[in-house]
């Protein structure tokens, strides 16, 4: 704890922090929007909504891999909006803030019981490596299904990555994400005339519990939160060598976080998985125990995207999606293989990650929940399914 932050750390970090920002936002931007919109937000709304979860989330990231020097990162949930995207039709604001209340106070309380914490630590950890890879192995594969779309693009992002792998590993995501910036403004796949200066301006809106609401949006947004979302997240750090990190403190951190900022626009705040994996893998720092600094640096990064609101969201569509999806591919490559090798070094327990990996990478959803928890399902009963043959 005595070490300092700042020689702790790197170019890398920095830039994996960057990254890890510029993807989150970027891939699901457009899914918060539809579920503000959803409730009747009007545009300075919107705004508001953005404002709050870039606090929450970047103070979250701050504190949480300050305190437990570990890379902890966290995000909005996707899952999560995209529930509300279809469920809020015909829910007044006030209500929908009175259901993401319930949420937030549900993620506190099992935060603070400690039983979340305990669930996750029985979970085997190829099992957890193999729900890992098959979160990120669509990614993965988006650098190639990009180089069809967009071959000079994505084929100088994949070229700078290579030789940025062999010479300068450190700085192979740096490479590949200035190659990519110049080669798309080259190539005249940059818009910024799409690009409006605006700061966010913070609206607060009063709740109002509706028992329908709150069962039928609350509950669903906690659950989906939780399965999606969380799990995963714990699995990502877990696979990454973080076994100290505390769960419950940080649910809990993270159903405060949403408590406090939900009446602005902040719906529900969780453990990151897929951006968490930036952050987490060796591009970011040799050094694990220096990667904390890639949190801190992406909360910097997601408190400017909360003060900068309109600004941030209209810069990131500017970029072509070949651009973010590559950068988010090559900037995972790592930490697939590190899941897979982690998945399948056991031999009795292959078999069980495997099924483990593919309901996942499958991206099959069941009742609403998406896949990486049936895969978790299907992994832990294959598991004890071949546990109990030997």
């Amino acid at each position: 704890m005595s070490r300092s932050i700042f020689t702790d750390t790197s170019l890398s970090a920095v830039s994996a922090g960057f990254v890890a920002v510029l993807v989150g936002v970027a891939s699901s931007i457009a899914i918060v929007f539809e579920a503000a919109r959803a409730a009747g937000a009007s545009e300075a709304m919107m705004v508001s909504w953005i404002g709050a979860l870039g606090l929450g989330m970047g103070l979250t990231c701050i504190l949480f891999s300050w305190y437990y020097r570990a890379p902890v990162i966290t995000a909005w949930s996707t899952p999560g909006a995209a529930l509300l995207a279809t469920s809020l039709q015909g829910v007044s604001m006030p209500e929908a803030v009175g259901a993401f209340l319930f949420s937030a106070v549900l993620t506190l309380l099992l935060g603070l019981s400690g039983t979340f914490d305990k669930v996750t630590r029985k979970i085997p950890a190829p099992v957890a490596s193999a729900m890992l890879a098959g979160i990120l192995v669509q990614f993965g594969l988006s650098v190639f299904t990009s180089l069809q779309a967009s071959p000079a693009l994505v084929g100088a992002m994949l070229a700078a990555y290579l030789l940025g792998r062999r010479w300068l590993p450190r700085y192979a995501i740096i490479l590949v994400l200035i190659t990519g910036f110049v080669a798309s403004w080259l190539l005249g796949l940059t818009h910024f005339e799409q690009i409006h200066w605006a700061l966010s301006q913070p609206i607060l809106v009063a709740p109002e519990f509706k028992l329908s609401t709150l069962f039928g949006v609350g509950l669903p947004l906690f659950i989906v939160t939780m399965t999606s979302q969380n799990i995963p997240g714990v699995a990502t750090l877990r696979a990454s060598g973080y076994e100290r990190v505390p769960v419950s403190p940080v649910i809990s951190g993270t159903g405060l976080a949403s408590l406090l900022l939900t009446p602005f626009g902040g719906f529900a705040f969780n453990l990151a998985a897929i951006t968490a994996a930036i952050c987490t893998g060796p591009e970011a720092h040799p050094d694990p125990a220096k990667r904390y600094t890639a949190g801190i640096a992406a909360g910097i990064f997601y408190l400017l995207v909360g003060l900068g609101g309109v600004t941030v969201v209209s810069l990131f569509s500017a970029f072509p999606p070949a651009l973010i999806a590559s950068l988010a591919g090559l900037a995972l490559i790592g930490t697939i293989g590190a899941s897979l090798e982690g998945a399948t070094r056991e031999s009795d327990s292959r078999e069980a990650a495997l099924i483990t990996f593919l309901v996942t990478a499958s991206g099959a959803s069941f009742l609403g929940i998406g896949s990486a928890f049936w895969g978790l399902v299907g992994g832990l009963a294959s598991h004890w399914i071949f546990k109990r043959r030997d």
